[in-house]
């Protein structure tokens, strides 16, 4: 069995002493409130306008929320799963519970590569990771060797192409928990099957998305792209939020790759471009 882990600059981490240190980066906020089952309980703040709070007790599976001073409850941007969709309370996960057994997995060369693009939503009547599990010997004997998985990151609504997510870290629930997902990646391994996924960094959907409200400094609204303003790549923690979801997506889940959507639309002007720096941690 083999365990990763990609700690988050963002959303709740589960801490070496069991604790669950909740982080948001919210500057247009004058105050944080996390909501647990058990009640309120108010954030500290810092001069960069980043909010945590460390608590014990917490066990996975428990959902939380962030309030916002006017009573706004919104979910974590970065939460690893949803408890019902995009406005619903996120989840705390244990990215270390599944038990991966395809672990001596290492890929087909790119001259193998025959590639499968595949939508979760579609693919079976159930449209779930746990049934997609059922057709991958189909796949393998149809001489398939890579299957593009279509953005699965937590999207309004419960059918669509995935191209409007707005929880880049969440598996969309209407298909499955995070576990479901990486039991899909590992059975896909098992049949000798590499899964790549297609991810979107451009921008955000529009429902369900409440950056804008938490952190106005997230987008310059003087750079506009088809989908709205375009991403602060250049800000520390929008640049941490995007940089870090690709990486985490591909140590948490044991992907073989990543199809970066429409990057001529991802404009930075840092000295070092973001794609360049996802690529480089990459490797």
């Amino acid at each position: 069995m083999e365990f990763r882990s990609f700690e988050k600059s963002w959303g709740a981490e589960i801490q070496a002493d069991g604790s669950v240190l909740f982080r948001l980066w919210a500057p247009g906020q004058q105050q944080i409130t996390l909501r647990l089952a058990d009640g309120d309980h108010l954030m500290s703040a810092s001069d960069d306008g980043w909010y945590q709070r460390q608590l014990g007790g917490i066990q996975p599976g428990a959902t939380y929320n962030f309030v916002l001073a006017d009573g706004t409850v919104v979910p974590d941007p970065a939460a690893r799963a949803q408890q019902s969709g995009v406005n619903g309370p996120s989840v705390v996960v244990d990215p270390r519970h599944y038990a991966w057994q395809h672990t001596d997995w290492r890929g087909h060369a790119w001259q193998e590569t025959v590639v499968y693009e595949l939508h979760i939503g579609t693919f079976t009547p159930e449209g779930t990771f746990e049934a997609a599990i059922t057709r991958l010997p189909y796949l393998q004997a149809l001489g398939i060797t890579m299957i593009e998985v279509l953005p699965v990151s937590q999207f309004g609504g419960n059918r669509g192409w995935g191209y409007d997510g707005v929880l880049l870290y969440a598996p969309h629930s209407a298909y499955g928990s995070p576990d479901d997902f990486k039991a899909f990646v590992d059975a896909a391994h098992g049949h000798g099957l590499s899964v790549v996924l297609d991810i979107v960094l451009n921008h955000f959907g529009p429902e369900g998305n409440y950056l804008p409200l938490l952190a106005p400094d997230f987008f310059h609204k003087e750079r506009m792209t088809p989908w709205g303003a375009g991403i602060a790549y250049d800000v520390d923690a929008a640049r941490r939020y995007i940089v870090e979801a690709p990486l985490y997506w591909l140590q948490e889940y044991h992907l073989d790759g990543l199809r970066f959507d429409a990057i001529d639309q991802i404009e930075d002007t840092s000295s070092k471009h973001a794609l360049i720096e996802i690529a480089e941690r990459i490797r």
